[in-house]
């Protein structure tokens, strides 16, 4: 029988380098590029901006100006409103947070990994495993400052909480921590509910009280924010039951292959440990990994869904399976080999001999995951010219200059940085209004009527060419314009 109230020497040594692992996992694509790095970030940080400029959650939508930005559009408003409120009081610049803060979360979503873990006897191997969770252009990750980063260290802590508490405030808990993942991110809240499920009914037999208490405070937030997503119900019935275009960052099996094959193995001995060991918890468990493998499955050979939720999903799924590798891994760690080895081994080899293995295929596995995250490529939106120039023109441009025309890859980033508007931005594909906002910069600039017609008046001129990699400065030819700092320039009134 475990001991789950006491914490070995073992654990802390092995529980302190992997919180310092998945800080270096996650900061490896921020250690040379100290800015925001992907577009959604970007996004996040210009409506973080917008909504504290407004004192609302309903603001003008910082990228066009035109129309507003409120609760029933913006499902991921606590997102924004929690960290305007945390750069405020806090002061830290903004791509500071968006530099460290990813490691900062992920280090406490492993911890919460090996509280949820340790009462179950692999609270350190749980969090290894946890670490090795990657991160893509078309999933996202810990490596992003995104909401679904953010709602990933929760779904630990509330499988932790509805498998070893019973009393009012836990079930008071889990239904804090089930509105606030609605308030920054809905789907977040969701994967819960799929992973817990099988455990909620398993008890509905021997305990339903708890199962009952359970499911109502998972689902009474969704109960309480029904007026406010009313809206969404039919388009998102429509979505489940229409085929959709799978983005080409997101293929299954190479997502699941940079997770690594021996995590992989270890998750299938896992499984089978916990359902020699029995009992709802390792049932529920189980079959919460087995419901989200289905649901990710289903939409990857079916392309019905709705896509945010299976391309979020795989990160929450790797999570789950993070914590049934740990009692794959806690086996391995467990084994010792027969006395009759004393006789050429010393006792102490043959007592911690599964230690030793353990540690040897923990070796094994950052042999392979370490390179593989060094070498992961990850796009970078901005360089340090492009972000000096954005900073000038916020610090230096009044009122009077509020629209810009810009590399459309460049205008998302532009507007988080300056607070000002733009012709056009690029979010996952370029559009035509994109491809006439190049045609501009790269003939000169040199149509008044142009910018006229657009309400344009500010032109930044330096494009990112994707072909030769490279950016290139396009000076203006146009007469009304002037050049007021290196590529920015302004219409004469």
């Amino acid at each position: 029988m475990l001991n789950a109230g006491k914490i070995s020497w073992f654990d802390y040594f092995m529980l302190l380098p992997i919180l310092g692992l998945a800080f270096y996992l996650v900061f490896i694509p921020h250690q040379s590029y100290p800015y925001a790095l992907h577009v959604d970030e970007w996004v996040h940080l210009a409506r973080s901006r917008a909504i504290m400029q407004a004192g609302s959650t309903t603001f003008v939508d910082p990228f066009s100006g035109v129309g507003t930005v409120s609760l029933s559009s913006n499902l991921e408003a606590g997102f924004h409103l929690f960290w305007g409120v945390f750069q405020a009081i806090s002061g830290i610049s903004w791509m500071a947070i968006f530099r460290y803060f990813p490691g900062v979360i992920f280090v406490i979503t492993v911890l919460s990994v090996y509280i949820a873990a340790r009462r179950e006897g692999f609270g350190w191997e749980a969090a290894f495993f946890a670490c090795l969770i990657p991160s893509t252009i078309g999933v996202l990750g810990p490596v992003f400052l995104v909401p679904a980063s953010v709602g990933l260290l929760f779904t630990p802590l509330i499988i932790f909480l509805a498998f070893n508490f019973r009393s009012i405030w836990s079930y008071l808990l889990i239904f804090v921590l089930t509105v606030f993942l609605l308030s920054i991110h809905a789907p977040s809240a969701i994967f819960p509910i799929i992973v817990l499920a099988p455990y909620i009914l398993l008890n509905l037999k021997g305990n339903f009280k708890h199962s009952l208490a359970t499911a109502l405070a998972l689902a009474l937030p969704f109960l309480i924010i029904f007026p406010w997503i009313f809206n969404l119900l039919l388009p998102t019935a429509k979505s489940l039951l229409s085929p959709t275009t799978q983005s080409e960052f997101v293929v299954l099996p190479r997502v699941i292959q940079t997770y690594g094959f021996l995590p992989i193995l270890f998750s299938l001995l896992g499984v089978f440990v916990l359902a020699i060991r029995g009992g709802n918890k390792n049932y529920g468990l189980i079959l919460g990994l087995l419901a989200m493998l289905l649901m990710l499955v289903s939409y990857y050979t079916f392309n019905y869904g709705i896509w945010i939720m299976y391309e979020r999903g795989l990160t929450f799924m790797m999570l789950v399976a993070s914590i049934v590798a740990g009692a794959g891994l806690m086996v391995v760690k467990n084994l010792t080999l027969p006395a009759s080895f004393d006789t050429w081994l010393t006792p102490f080899i043959t007592r911690n001999a599964g230690r030793f293995l353990c540690l040897v295929l923990i070796a094994v596995t950052l042999f392979v995951a370490i390179p593989e995250r060094q070498s992961a490529l990850y796009y970078q939106m901005i360089d340090e010219e492009d972000y000096q120039a954005f900073v000038w023109i916020e610090e230096h441009l009044g009122k009077d200059y509020q629209k810009a025309i810009l590399d459309p890859w460049k205008a998302t980033a532009f507007t988080a940085i300056t607070g000002k508007t733009i012709y056009t931005r690029t979010h996952s594909y370029p559009t035509d209004k994109d491809r006439r906002a190049y045609d501009f910069l790269e003939q000169g600039s040199a149509s008044t009527t142009f910018l006229k017609e657009n309400g344009i008046s500010i032109v930044y001129t330096r494009v990112y060419d994707t072909d030769r990699n490279k950016n290139f400065d396009y000076s203006s030819n146009n007469p009304d314009l002037t050049e007021v700092a290196r590529n920015i320039y302004l219409l004469k009134d």
